[in-house]
């Protein structure tokens, strides 16, 4: 990937291994670069040979014995949504739908923080609970041109927040929450859907979903969205990445092929 003199790293590091939060019996690592100055299209290929964003840093996996999280995409032409879909978005026709750059707000706060409660009851998700500041670090992190937000309202309450990053032909989903009562309905069913109609409204050819993983309840839904494609192997930035459609997903690994 060509990086113009305006793209400036600040940082790259590996973590020391530790226990993975999605499969505890594996051992995970992951591979951090801060990154400053990062334009749309540079950032769509950083999605493109599997990095996550996280405020102003990009990360993905380098596991020491572990290929589990693979990296998921849609074409977005090609996707229509399921029977259960469309049931979804029926059952959440009464909610409305803002799409904006990121703001930090009371209720964004309050609903965070009530829906890692849950989560913490529900799943046995570590105490995780976050400040305007934290917020701000972890989500937002500078004023990024591509950042989105898609807020939830049933009426004028606040029910739910999905954080993404829309360049030149993609829509990357970075994280989703939601208030707690609202779970009934399928909310993050109902958010990946609203990002998807975005995207096709916009002509975006993918939506990337992040990492996928087969045994990890909370990460394998990601698959029910069909077709798609998952990355190979984990290309560095001189390398062109290769997707593979999921009808030959038996080939995609975390090494080279």
């Amino acid at each position: 990937m060509q990086q113009p003199a305006h793209f400036i790293t600040l940082a790259q590091y590996t973590t020391p291994p530790y226990r993975c939060g999605y499969l505890p019996a594996a051992t995970a690592r992951l591979r951090y670069r801060v990154l400053r100055d990062v334009t749309a299209a540079q950032h769509e290929a950083l999605l493109r040979r599997g990095w996550r964003r996280f405020g102003h840093e990009w990360f993905r996996p380098v596991c020491p014995a572990c290929s589990a999280c693979q990296s998921l995409r849609l074409p977005v032409a090609a996707f229509t949504p399921s029977r259960s879909q469309r049931r979804t978005l029926q059952r959440n026709r009464h909610i409305q739908v803002v799409v904006q750059a990121p703001t930090i707000t009371e209720a964004h706060i309050h609903l965070y923080n009530a829906y890692h409660a849950d989560m913490q009851q529900r799943r046995g998700w570590p105490r995780h609970s976050i400040n305007p500041v934290t917020y701000f670090q972890q989500y937002i992190g500078a004023e990024w041109a591509f950042a989105r937000e898609f807020l939830y309202y049933e009426h004028t309450r606040l029910v739910g927040v999905g954080l993404a990053d829309v360049t030149p032909q993609a829509i990357s989903s970075v994280y989703f929450f939601h208030d707690p009562a609202w779970r009934p309905l399928a909310p993050g069913v109902f958010s990946v859907l609203q990002q998807l109609a975005y995207a096709q409204r916009q002509g975006l050819q993918y939506h990337y979903l992040g990492y996928c993983i087969a045994d990890c309840p909370s990460m394998a839904y990601k698959a029910q969205y069909r077709p798609h494609e998952l990355l190979a192997w984990y290309p560095p930035d001189e390398i062109e990445p290769q997707w593979v459609a999921v009808a030959d997903s038996s080939r995609a690994a975390s090494s080279p092929p």
